[in-house]
């Protein structure tokens, strides 16, 4: 791994997440259960750690532990700045908005560039734009 890469510790709803995401920016998203890793600080099927993989987007996510704080959004957004074609980013967006909040509508923005906010369904904030068409 060469780049920082978001761990999102969630409510009980990562392998949702994950195969949400999987669906969403393709690659295949793997789960490991607490019980798999021995471990007895939540429910035997609760995700201990899971990850996307194999597509343009990388992430972690598990199931937070019961001494953990699920994921919270204050002041961090998920940026997928010129990271994908035109076309793909709007694709990406529009998939994140199902059953989410658009922030800011995917637009041209005065100086240029196209972009855009949306948070997820599972409160993911993201940050999507291009520059150009």
């Amino acid at each position: 791994m060469t780049a920082p890469t978001p761990y999102l510790l969630l409510p009980g709803t990562a392998r949702a997440a994950l195969d949400f995401y999987a669906g969403v920016f393709g690659g295949e998203a793997v789960t490991h259960t607490l019980a798999e890793f021995g471990r007895s600080d939540g429910p035997p099927d609760a995700v201990a750690h899971g990850w996307l993989r194999g597509g343009p987007v990388d992430l972690f996510a598990s199931d937070a532990a019961e001494d953990q704080r699920p994921f919270r959004s204050d002041g961090l957004l998920m940026s997928l700045l010129g990271t994908a074609g035109p076309e793909t980013l709007r694709g990406w967006f529009a998939a994140l908005a199902e059953g989410g909040r658009v922030v800011e509508p995917l637009e041209t923005r005065p100086w240029g560039d196209t972009d855009g906010q949306v948070v997820d369904r599972f409160g993911v904030p993201w940050l999507i734009g291009f520059q150009g068409a």
